[in-house]
């Protein structure tokens, strides 16, 4: 069975360091931090009071207010973004099937701050339950993948992913196969996260999961170097529209680039900690590369998960340098989450687009946020610290892992006729 060609024809994103692709991609490329000290509750008395949150957003500037209220905010950035994405595609009522385009959507964990809320609501009362009517359909988060074929009509296959910090990844991979299998020529996917919240926070406080660096939160998130101490939680969306090649070359649309592979594997290990030795890193990495009909050296960028934790960065890098050898050498490596923090469910998308546009632009951004090295990594691997470096990006690969032991890899490469 010949399977079919897929390519990326639009893009779309709300993140901690811009509000859509352009400001995304400019302060990606110029280093800028999105950690800052925590808006969207009290957070004094928490042992992490900052995190990367999304700036500037106001839901009813793009959605009815009336509709809003009956949404997450996770489901809220959703549809922007899928919005900006959409438009981007160029896709409308005469260019496309409404029955061949579908949408498939991730989430880490939902629509957290509202299960919060009524949660909370509940214990404060006199236990008469009253409940918000839409307390479950703003909460599950399968929803965002709903409300985004709703508001375009688009019908062909909806539904979610979840894995969590993979979720977006594997929701990516899920919609490049069902486009390579014939089952849709259209697939809106990607990821929508929004946990910074008083459960959200305390909950990755108690796993001792997150930085505690609350007198310079700028710098928190430090990828790679000897002083990590945790990840900074980040919020946004990101969405991407994939489309069968043929079907994109018809309509005349933009091609961003070609998706050149994907794979999914287990650690089967432990609930929270990665691999010592990265093995179901290395086995993702090569699953892509093997799905993708490339090798090695056809790689010159890895975009990796990266979080800033002590012992999820070195099992990753080990990963790379068992599956890349002597290539490794020439790769560039970095972590954008030293800049978005990390978005968890959303991550991998966001993270995609960050990989697209390097393609594009033969730009590689930054790790940020280095002072020490890390005498457990290879100097001589390129981190790209500090500076965004110029290359040519002919193929970028992106690697998201998640608690339980998820592991999904994408590779984005140059379109060619």
């Amino acid at each position: 069975m010949q399977l079919k060609r897929i390519v990326v024809t639009g893009m779309g994103a709300l993140t901690p360091i811009g509000n859509n692709i352009t400001e995304f991609w400019n302060n990606l490329r110029n280093g800028v931090s999105g950690a800052d000290t925590i808006t969207n509750f009290d957070a004094t008395k928490f042992k992490t009071r900052f995190a990367c949150e999304v700036k500037n957003f106001d839901a009813t500037s793009f959605i009815d207010r009336k509709e809003a209220r009956k949404m997450d905010r996770f489901t809220q950035m959703a549809i922007v973004a899928s919005d900006q994405a959409v438009q981007d595609a160029g896709i409308g009522d005469d260019n496309v099937n409404p029955d061949r385009v579908g949408v498939v959507f991730a989430s880490g964990i939902g629509g957290l701050i509202t299960f919060q809320e009524e949660v909370t609501n509940f214990a404060k009362g006199d236990g008469t339950p009253r409940f918000n009517p839409f307390f479950i359909p703003k909460m599950i988060l399968d929803i965002a993948a709903g409300h985004i074929s709703m508001r375009h009509g688009f019908r062909g296959p909806n539904f979610a992913v979840v894995s969590a910090c993979a979720s977006a990844t594997n929701a990516m991979m899920e919609a490049f196969n069902l486009i390579r299998l014939g089952k849709a020529d259209i697939i809106i996917t990607g990821g929508a996260e929004t946990v910074i919240s008083e459960a959200g926070i305390g909950g990755f406080n108690a796993m001792k999961a997150l930085s505690e660096r609350n007198d310079d939160p700028k710098t928190a998130s430090r990828p790679y170097d000897k002083d990590r101490d945790g990840f900074v939680m980040g919020e946004g969306a990101g969405v991407l529209v994939f489309e069968e090649l043929e079907h994109a070359l018809a309509r005349g649309a933009k091609i961003y680039c070609e998706i050149g592979g994907a794979g999914a594997t287990a650690d089967a290990h432990h609930l929270t900690a990665p691999h010592p030795e990265g093995l179901g890193a290395r086995n993702v990495m090569l699953q892509a590369l093997d799905d993708a009909g490339m090798t090695i050296t056809d790689i010159d960028y890895i975009n990796t998960h990266g979080t800033s934790t002590p012992l999820g960065d070195i099992a990753e890098v080990k990963a790379i340098q068992a599956v890349f050898g002597g290539h490794a050498y020439n790769l560039n490596i970095s972590s954008t989450k030293s800049m978005t923090g990390h978005c968890l469910g959303a991550a991998g998308v966001i993270e995609a687009i960050a990989c697209i546009q390097s393609v594009q632009h033969d730009i590689v951004p930054p790790t940020i946020n280095h002072f020490t090295d890390d005498p457990e990594l290879d100097p001589k691997l390129n981190f790209t610290f500090h500076t965004a470096q110029k290359r040519v990006v002919n193929a970028a690969l992106s690697n998201t892992f998640g608690f339980g032991g998820h592991n999904a890899c994408m590779i984005f490469k140059k379109y060619s006729a």
